[in-house]
């Protein structure tokens, strides 16, 4: 089984969760950047972080048989700060880069209108850049937070087959499929979305335009929860093929629309000599 995970967060996740995702069947990732727990207070901390995730974890990734990808932009949290949002400013350098396969995390948290200026520029930006956006939908009001997303990703003249709304549920996944836009599930341990609660939704509206992911990060998550729902949709009598439809095919369609998706021919090619480096750093700790 091959897994394409499109939203985790893998600077917050250890070396042994890489060897468990590989184990897993997990091969590619994207890591969007988003709200790190600690407020930032300044600008400069988000360039370090994004340059991390265009240098650091790629290569932290390789070392496990693991290809990694990105997203760039300033998270709907975030965006309520002042001293967070010059980095609006910047982004159009970051946007440029190579592994940067969407702009996201964008949308809303607390629905503000800080937040609704947040988003309607960095959409500005897919458009700019020809890319696809990835898009939070709000833990509360979700309903509510979903249709007014909606209404502003409409406003924007952005293609709606470049977005996908993620952190769906039962009551919003209707409304985002009938957009055109993509439809993104968040599994997690005890909030969110279960497997079983998400092989319901499949069978409700089918495999098509569908991107389950673990989300994970720092919080109580679990980056195996892709595989766990693949194995549910197989227990359900979801056939091989529709299972790799969501677990690869569907995220490879939606982010391969950035045109820098550049998969390696074969997925189960050697991994790196743990010797190497990179900017001077390894992985490896002790030892000759």
């Amino acid at each position: 089984m091959r897994i394409f995970d499109p939203h985790i967060h893998m600077s917050s996740r250890t070396t042994d969760d890489y060897e468990a995702m590989y184990a897993a069947g997990v091969r590619a990732v994207v890591e969007p950047a988003f709200w790190q727990g600690q407020p930032r207070t300044s600008p400069e901390s988000f360039y370090d972080y994004f340059d991390a995730l265009l240098g650091w974890e790629p290569y932290r990734a390789a070392q496990f048989g693991i290809q990694h990808f990105c997203t760039i932009a300033l998270n709907p949290k975030e965006a309520n700060d002042p001293r967070c949002t010059p980095v609006l400013d910047e982004l159009d350098r970051y946007l440029a880069k190579d592994r940067v396969v969407a702009v996201g995390e964008i949308g809303y948290d607390s629905m503000t209108p800080e937040e609704d200026e947040a988003l309607a520029r960095q959409l500005q930006l897919a458009l700019d850049h020809g890319l696809p956006a990835l898009v939070h939908t709000p833990h509360r009001d979700k309903a509510a937070g979903t249709k007014r997303t909606l209404d502003v990703v409409r406003a924007s003249g952005i293609d709606p087959a470049l977005v996908v709304l993620d952190h769906l549920n039962e009551l919003t996944a209707g409304m985002v499929l009938d957009s055109g836009c993509w439809a993104g599930f968040s599994i997690y341990p005890r909030t969110k979305m279960s497997e079983d609660r998400m092989v319901g939704i499949l069978k409700d509206v089918g495999t098509e335009r569908i991107l389950i992911n673990s989300a994970a990060d720092w919080g109580r998550s679990d980056p195996l929860k892709t595989r766990r729902t693949a194995d549910a949709m197989a227990a359900a009598g979801f056939t091989e093929q529709d299972v790799d439809q969501v677990m690869w095919r569907n995220p490879v369609a939606f982010y391969g629309q950035s045109g820098r998706l550049e998969l390696a021919p074969t997925l189960d090619e050697p991994k790196p000599d743990d010797r190497s480096s990179f900017q001077g750093n390894s992985i490896r700790r002790g030892g000759a």
